[in-house]
């Protein structure tokens, strides 16, 4: 098991931008964020555009000194022409000011105050607006990723961004949650731009360590999937995060079954074996190929059959499961999860929760669950 040093560095984006947070050391750490880009036009053609702009503030300023030529006063001919027009407005508008032409009059002076020098200000803000926005992007990109932060409750933290946690990610995403209420975390950065490019907010970085995981708010998450590659990794994760959150349900997917009790010693309150799931599915397909297309098309989200999970309603208060229209898989009674034809189940209560087999359609979806329980 790779473990990091306390020196690292990790990046934190929001969806559409870049937040890139570097750690130089313990106690400096600086921030990012991209905001979302727009379509943009060449470089080329964006400079061409702003030196034409700043070329029409030129002729503007110089026109509007020839048109008041008789209030200004050359050192060296005394008149004011076309060409002195424009010498004093490049002059003036560049700051250069050398001073040989000069205003004279009240109403030159006046013209000067009100005309050029905001003239002046916009060909210099044209020409260094490039800077300036550079110089006011790092606040700005400091103050959405506060405000990113400050808004981010009750989320779902989702560790890796393969296969798995891409699927992950749309089944819970069929219950409703918005997409800004996902952060996914990853260590390589094109996984992460997938997900910003999805719409969902992305961390950068080693899960295993706390830091990386309290970027991604997990201490104030809700639910947490862990979805990485190696079981080794996905135990020190899952021990990282219950030591954040106490309250959050994590759930977690290994490869070796032999690992799935020490994945719930280490916290995690449902473990997933993805290596032995695949290979039932397979056994189940060799012997019966229907039951194994059955179980496939339960498994894809949104097509064919879905299994969802829906609270009791009235009428159906004091029937057994049996008398239900829906197919009734399972009830949930508080935390235990109880086969249908358990005897235990007896008639339904309105505390109750079915697990279902419904027909997908395009307003089908898996109710969230409100409460975590530990199977």
């Amino acid at each position: 098991m790779d473990v990091r040093g306390d020196r690292g560095v990790f990046h934190v984006k929001l969806p559409g931008q870049d937040v890139i947070a570097r750690q130089a050391d313990e106690h400096l750490v600086t921030h990012r964020v991209k905001l979302p880009r727009k379509l943009v036009e060449h470089p080329v053609r964006q400079v061409a555009k702003r030196l034409s702009w700043a070329l029409a503030v030129l002729v503007v300023t110089a026109f509007v000194v020839y048109a008041d030529r008789g209030g200004y006063n050359d050192n060296s001919d005394g008149s004011i022409d076309l060409l002195d027009a424009f010498y004093y407005a490049t002059v003036t508008l560049s700051t250069t000011g050398y001073g040989d032409i000069t205003p004279v009059s009240d109403g030159a002076r006046l013209t000067n105050i009100f005309v050029i020098t905001p003239l002046r200000v916009l060909f210099l803000i044209i020409l260094v607006g490039t800077t300036l926005e550079a110089l006011t992007e790092r606040t700005r990109e400091e103050w959405r990723l506060n405000r990113w932060r400050s808004a981010l409750r009750d989320h779902t933290v989702v560790v890796g961004f393969g296969t798995k946690g891409r699927s992950a990610i749309k089944t819970v995403c069929a219950t409703g949650l918005r997409k800004e209420q996902v952060v996914v975390v990853d260590p390589s950065e094109k996984a992460i731009d997938a997900a910003t490019a999805d719409g969902y907010a992305g961390v950068i970085g080693d899960a295993t360590r706390s830091e990386v995981l309290k970027r991604a708010e997990v201490q104030r998450a809700r639910q947490i999937i862990i979805a990485t590659q190696r079981d080794d990794t996905a135990v020190l994760v899952t021990l990282t995060a219950r030591q954040l959150n106490r309250g959050a349900k994590i759930v977690a997917a290994v490869r070796e079954e032999e690992n799935a009790p020490l994945l719930k010693q280490s916290g995690a309150d449902a473990v997933i074996t993805s290596a032995s799931a695949a290979g039932r599915l397979l056994g189940l397909s060799v012997l019966s190929p229907s039951a194994g297309m059955v179980m496939e098309d339960l498994i894809q989200q949104g097509s064919g059959l879905d299994i969802v999970e829906r609270p009791v309603i009235k009428a159906e208060v004091g029937k057994v499961p049996r008398e239900i229209g829906d197919l009734v898989v399972s009830v949930v009674r508080g935390h235990r999860v109880l086969g249908y034809d358990d005897q235990d189940v007896g008639t339904l209560e309105l505390t109750d929760r079915l697990i279902t087999i419904v027909r997908a359609t395009p307003g089908t979806q898996i109710a969230p669950d409100i409460r975590p329980f530990r199977g």
